[in-house]
C-alpha cells in the first residue's frame, strides 16, 4: 500500500478535529446575537441569566448597605457610575463556578474594575475578592492594565477598544481552571488557591490581607474608582 494511503486517514482525521475545536468567538457568540440585555433561546438552555435588565438596578446593592448608591444611573440601556455617591455594587446572589460576559465602556483616563468572590468581611471589596481590572489603557494612569488579574496575572498583548468604545469581557472562574478573555483574545488563565497563586499573592499588596482570595463563593462587584463607566450585556452562567 501506498505511503499516500496511509497519510490520506491521517489528514481527514487532523481536519475533523479542527473543525469540531470550540473557539473562543463561538462561546461568546450567544452573547454576541443577542439584543443588548437580552437572551437568546439558546443562552437560556444554556443556563444563562441576566444579571442585569438594561431598564433598573434590581439585583445590585451597594457594598455593604441595603440600596445602591445615587450615582449609579440607567443611561440608554447601560448601567453607569454617573456622578458621586455610587461607590462599589454587588450582586444580590453570591457565586462559586461560573462563566461571566460583560460589556464595559470607560471614559477618557477613567479607572473601574471587575471583582469576584467578593465577601463582606472587610471594609473594601478588593481586600477579599480578586479584581480584573478595567481602564483607559491609553490615558490611565495604573500600571495594572484592563483585562489583567490586579498584580497577580497580567496579559501580553493589548485586545482594549479606546476609551468611549463597548469593549467584551468573559471571564470564566472555577476550582480547576480560572480565563479571561478580551474581545475574544485570552489574556490569563491561573488556577486560584495553588502553589503559583500563593506566591504572586504574597509578592503583592494583597500579602498582608489574610481574606484575600481565600473565599471560593461570594459576589460579583462592580468598581466605582471615581471615573464615568458603563456597563451592559452583563450574563451569568452558573457551572455546577
Amino acid at each position: 500500500m501506498s505511503v499516500v494511503k496511509h497519510f490520506l486517514p491521517a489528514v481527514v482525521l487532523v481536519m475533523v478535529f479542527i473543525a469540531n475545536m470550540p473557539s473562543v468567538q463561538a462561546a461568546e457568540g450567544a452573547a454576541e446575537s443577542a439584543e443588548p440585555n437580552t437572551l437568546t433561546a439558546k443562552e437560556k438552555a444554556d443556563g444563562w441569566k441576566l444579571l442585569f435588565n438594561g431598564n433598573n438596578t434590581d439585583g445590585w446593592r451597594k457594598y455593604r448597605g441595603k440600596e445602591i448608591g445615587s450615582g449609579w444611573k440607567i443611561e440608554d440601556g447601560a448601567l453607569c457610575r454617573a456622578g458621586d455617591g455610587a461607590g462599589d455594587i454587588v450582586t444580590a446572589e453570591q457565586y462559586d463556578s461560573f462563566e461571566l460576559v460583560l460589556d464595559y465602556r470607560i471614559s477618557k483616563g477613567g479607572n473601574s474594575g471587575l471583582m469576584f468572590h467578593v465577601t463582606e468581611d472587610e471594609g473594601a471589596p478588593w481586600m477579599t475578592g480578586p479584581e480584573i481590572q478595567i481602564q483607559d489603557n491609553k490615558d490611565g494612569h495604573d500600571p495594572q492594565k484592563s483585562g489583567w488579574l490586579y498584580q497577580l496575572y497580567p496579559a501580553k498583548s493589548d485586545a482594549t477598544k479606546p476609551a468611549g468604545e463597548w469593549n467584551r469581557l468573559r471571564v470564566l472562574i472555577s476550582p480547576q481552571k480560572c480565563e479571561t478573555y478580551m474581545n475574544g483574545v485570552k489574556y490569563n488563565e491561573y488556577i486560584k488557591g495553588n502553589k503559583d497563586w500563593d506566591e504572586r499573592v504574597a509578592k503583592s499588596k494583597f500579602g498582608s490581607m489574610p481574606k484575600f482570595g481565600k473565599a471560593t463563593k461570594g459576589y460579583i462587584c462592580l468598581q466605582d474608582h471615581g471615573n464615568a463607566v458603563c456597563f451592559r450585556n452583563i450574563k451569568l452562567r452558573p457551572i455546577k
